[in-house]
């Protein structure tokens, strides 16, 4: 009798994580050691980078910090990244400010990292063939992408952003059987969500919308696998979102 292998397992596989020194993109880098694949995360603080390296399970992985905002960091992570099975962009940063208040700066920060790094680290990458055929590319949006929030207009702006991105280069690199997705989670327990509450944001109000209540990092992270794994070998361009069911009201009366 032949033994099916596990279309979850991320054994085999070597996946770079951005943004693993905190929040979702640590978590994933945990959850994909824990599915058998060798990680490499990159993130701007080497003491919390370190201990997610020190969290993660097996041996072989790397650590790299590295500003994405900065196209010395960018090349920096592509120079030291050896063949990849997966990406994942999880690195970002959020503010709340409202649209009057804006200005080219604060557009500028949050698009660096929100959407230009993530665009030119992929460039990168695949520039040099450092993704394998068949890999598999996934961009961490954000709910405010679909639906919006108060205050985040910037914010939303860089992450709906990925959503065309990810399209038009899901058909770029099809031929080579790669695959590119979007995550877009809504409300989830991380140091960023906590920075909006504590700068005036009424998150209380928006849980309490949520019918499952606010997300874990966890449950972005077995998203993440799924995508990176073999299960999700003929999903691309997808947009996912995941918010415990916030969103669905928006749909039904849009």
């Amino acid at each position: 009798m032949s033994v099916v292998q596990d279309p979850f397992s991320l054994s085999g596989k070597r996946v770079l994580v951005t943004g693993a020194s905190s929040g979702i993109g640590r978590q994933i880098a945990i959850t994909c050691s824990q599915m058998g694949a060798q990680v490499v995360i990159s993130g701007r603080n080497p003491e919390r980078l370190q201990a997610t390296a020190a969290a993660l399970h097996g041996e072989g992985h790397i650590a790299i910090t590295a500003d994405l905002s900065q196209q010395e960091g960018i090349d920096q992570l592509v120079a030291v990244s050896d063949t990849l099975h997966g990406v994942v962009h999880a690195a970002g940063i959020s503010k709340l400010v409202p649209f009057r208040l804006i200005n080219k700066q604060h557009l500028t920060d949050i698009f660096d990292s929100n959407t230009f790094a993530p665009m030119l680290l992929t460039r990168g990458l695949l520039a040099k063939k450092r993704i394998a055929q068949n890999g598999s590319i996934l961009f961490i949006s954000a709910l405010s992408s679909h639906s919006g929030a108060l205050a985040t207009s910037a914010y939303a702006a860089s992450k709906s952003a990925l959503l065309g991105a990810m399209r038009s280069l899901a058909l770029e690199i099809a031929k080579q059987g790669m695959r590119v997705n979007c995550i877009a989670p809504g409300y989830v327990h991380t140091p960023m969500l906590d920075g909006l509450g504590q700068g005036g944001g009424n998150m209380d109000a928006l849980f309490d919308l949520t019918p499952l209540g606010m997300g874990e990092p966890e449950d972005v992270a077995y998203a993440s696998v799924f995508y990176l794994a073999d299960a999700s070998r003929w999903i691309t361009r997808n947009y996912f979102i995941l918010d415990g069911g916030l969103s669905t009201p928006m749909d039904i009366y849009a």
